[in-house]
């Protein structure tokens, strides 16, 4: 046991300081998370809110993400420092919390949801900028690695703290829990945890007002291939904290349903394959070609979707589920760390900041429209049969689009 933890003490040891300062708040942010972004569909859920109803939380969500997202850009670009994005990130995560909390309607699960999604967008972008800023330029993939590493195991525990509380009646305890995670993430930052961004870089030139519409279509451009992976990819991630939970406690056409307590133990289990898979995974890829990390990942998500879509037809179909959540944990430890290494390889450098917040738009964007479409199907069939089989074709139609993906040229 002692050498054991000898040996992890000197592989944590072998990072960049401050790598290792981000990825402690990276952890913490996600052990608030993991409860309320995978179990706040069944509170609401418990409160006989429609999937309609739910979807539209997440939809207000993700549009207060995608203003706050742009928004976080442009600042990272103009070189404020990321550590006071994620400030107030946590403010607003810390009073979405706090509506949550207390929220018994529609109107105060909405507003909630807003705040949510608003801290999101200020977290997101500037977490993830500030990993190849922690690192030595072209070592940033085993960053991404370790970071998503954190994340999986931060959201695993707050989903297990979550679970426990559904089964002892007391769910809503998630949102006590991200607060108080919060406020340490807060004390963390108060006391200069990460490096100020003015001290690790020289100011970036904003874009010129005349040439500012023509240099995003020209960066939007150049990103189109990928982003368009990216929306797939986060759409299946929106489904993991949306449509997973509403298929299981619905049932499928002949797969029984479940109650609350049993579905928060599964989408426990899902995140603890996420944990289990995201570091080995992540470091085989370290010396692969991103494109070959974004193709595996596809295939992933074809052959776990495919999966959710057949165990909708037995009535022994949660084995078949949970099989299917095997392949689909795979795709994203794959997605995540690879889709943020494929931004810093190919955006250009001085545009880092906005490409970022342009790909994390695509969670924006995917948390809009998966949700409502998702939970509109749902309603209208009673089932996610239609959700899993749309989402396996989407992933058979991008697929091409991985060979279109290059390298800005500085890096080739």
């Amino acid at each position: 046991m002692l050498k054991t933890t000898n040996n992890l003490k000197k592989w944590w040891d072998e990072f960049p300081s401050q790598l290792r300062r981000i990825t402690i708040c990276r952890f913490l942010a996600s052990v608030g998370a993991g409860g309320v972004l995978y179990l706040t569909p069944l509170i609401f859920n418990n409160l006989s809110f429609t999937a309609t109803q739910i979807g539209i939380g997440f939809c207000a969500a993700a549009l207060a993400g995608t203003l706050t997202r742009l928004l976080t850009g442009i600042c990272l670009d103009k070189a404020i420092g990321f550590e006071i994005l994620l400030k107030i990130a946590a403010f607003l995560a810390i009073l979405a919390d706090l509506l949550l909390l207390n929220a018994f309607t529609n109107k105060i699960y909405l507003l909630g949801e807003i705040f949510l999604g608003a801290a999101a967008g200020f977290y997101w972008p500037s977490v993830e900028i500030a990993i190849p800023k922690c690192v030595e330029e072209g070592k940033s993939n085993e960053g991404f690695a370790l970071a998503r590493t954190a994340d999986a195991l931060g959201i695993s525990i707050g989903a297990l703290i979550g679970s426990f509380s559904a089964t002892f009646g007391h769910i809503r305890l998630i949102y006590i829990n991200e607060i108080i995670c919060m406020a340490i993430l807060l004390l963390l930052l108060r006391v200069k945890v990460i490096e100020n961004d003015r001290l690790r870089m020289k100011k970036i030139e904003s874009i010129n007002k005349n040439n500012k519409f023509k240099e995003l279509a020209k960066l939007i451009k150049i990103l189109s291939p990928f982003l368009v992976i990216s929306l797939l990819g986060t759409g299946i991630l929106s489904l993991m904290q949306i449509g997973l939970q509403l298929d299981l406690v619905k049932g499928g056409i002949i797969r029984p349903s479940i109650s609350s307590s049993s579905t928060g133990w599964i989408v426990a289990y899902k995140l603890i394959l996420l944990l289990l898979f995201q570091w080995p995974i992540g470091k085989w890829l370290i010396n692969k070609n991103f494109t070959q990390g974004l193709k595996l990942s596809l295939l992933n998500f074809l052959l776990g979707c495919t999966l959710l879509f057949v165990s909708s037809f037995s009535r022994y179909g949660l084995i078949i589920f949970l099989i299917g959540l095997i392949p689909i944990s795979i795709g994203i430890a794959m997605f995540l760390p690879t889709a943020t290494e494929t931004i810093v390889q190919i955006s250009p450098k001085k545009r880092l900041g906005l490409s970022m917040a342009i790909y994390s738009q695509c969670f924006g964007i995917s948390f809009l429209l998966v949700p409502i479409i998702a939970g509109r199907l749902i309603d209208i069939n009673g089932n996610a049969l239609l959700v899993w089989l749309i989402t396996a074709i989407c992933c058979l139609l991008v697929y091409p689009l991985t060979n279109s993906i290059k390298r800005r040229p500085d890096l080739i």
